[in-house]
């Protein structure tokens, strides 16, 4: 048997479970890995919570790297011994061990740890899609970021200034504003005391930005609109204070012939060659330096609870990773 953390019902921390599960052989095209690290993000709390839903009982996690223990039928690029590393669905990264198909993960390159690729993959290839696909950011770009003191935003503010873009990324106080700072972003705004949308005015002398990442959704969407010149892009790509209610589609002509996308990962990397290319960009970076994951939390994968209370009292910067 192999322990897992899962949920039988939706609701607040309280309602994950420390369980034994069954993990079995690897079937047609799968393999079976068995984790030495495995990533938190914020899509794990939506599932937990029934924001996402999804059938139960069901093991969460979307990330994890580890070392490939069996393969199945018609495998045969991996073998045992192999490091992988993933950010895919189905659910099931915090476990011991899991089933995963071979398709869905990637080979860790030397240079690159476990506790690395696990913290790297989902926050990582979300930055990637998010500044060299989206919108390919340039030496020209001034953009805004929030939540720059987070995962992705740790990311993106470094992969960004090492574009030339000018990076401006909101925080919630102090002390991430300093991180934010050492990690590329040019103009940290401490939204708890400062209105970023007049931030963004005075930084741009009122030229305002052509695109605005928004992992926060229903307390900052609508500002962020204000924030665009004509044409410009919002992300909308998470809702870490709630989502986001309907909008009325007149405002994005109202406010300039704004575009709107609501992407998900998942849709960026749907085969096996965007897999690799958005993967083999994104180790690319951190391998040449221009980014570099912080890992600021650690938890025994027993302790789950404790990292999901932290990570939804915004009490985390980086990334936070669970270990086995």
């Amino acid at each position: 048997m192999t322990k897992a953390i899962r949920i039988h019902e939706t609701g607040g921390p309280e309602v994950l479970r420390w369980e034994d599960v069954e993990v079995g052989d690897p079937g047609d095209g799968e393999i079976r890995v068995r984790h030495t690290a495995i990533g938190l993000n914020y899509i794990d709390t939506y599932q937990r919570s029934g924001l996402y839903p999804l059938a139960l009982p069901l093991t969460l996690g979307m990330e994890g790297a580890g070392v490939v223990e069996a393969t199945g039928a018609n495998v045969s690029d991996l073998k045992q011994g192999d490091r992988v590393a993933y950010a895919s669905p189905p659910p099931g990264s915090y476990s011991e061990a899991r089933i995963i198909g071979a398709d869905r993960v990637v080979k860790v390159p030397d240079g690159v740890d476990d506790n690395t690729a696990a913290a790297m993959m989902l926050q990582g290839m979300t930055a990637q899609y998010l500044i060299r696909q989206i919108h390919k950011v340039s030496a020209d770009d001034t953009i805004l970021i929030h939540a720059a003191a987070g995962g992705v935003g740790l990311i993106v503010c470094q992969w960004a200034k090492a574009l030339g873009a000018t990076v401006i990324g909101t925080v919630g106080n102090d002390e991430k504003a300093a991180l934010a700072k050492a990690h590329g972003c040019d103009h940290p705004i401490v939204y708890t005391r400062e209105d970023f949308v007049e931030r963004v005015n005075e930084i741009t002398d009122g030229k305002k930005l052509p695109v605005v990442y928004d992992s926060v959704g229903k307390d900052t969407l609508m500002k962020s609109l204000d924030c665009l010149r004509p044409r410009g892009m919002l992300v909308s790509f998470g809702q870490a204070s709630g989502a986001v209610p309907p909008v009325d589609l007149g405002v994005f002509a109202q406010k300039g012939s704004l575009f709107f996308t609501r992407p998900t990962l998942f849709n960026y990397v749907g085969t096996k060659p965007e897999l690799d290319a958005v993967a083999g960009d994104l180790f690319g970076a951190v391998s040449s330096g221009q980014v570099k994951i912080e890992i600021n939390q650690t938890f025994a994968l027993s302790e789950t609870r404790a990292a999901h209370e932290a990570l939804e009292g915004r009490k985390t910067t980086g990334s936070t990773i669970l270990i086995p």
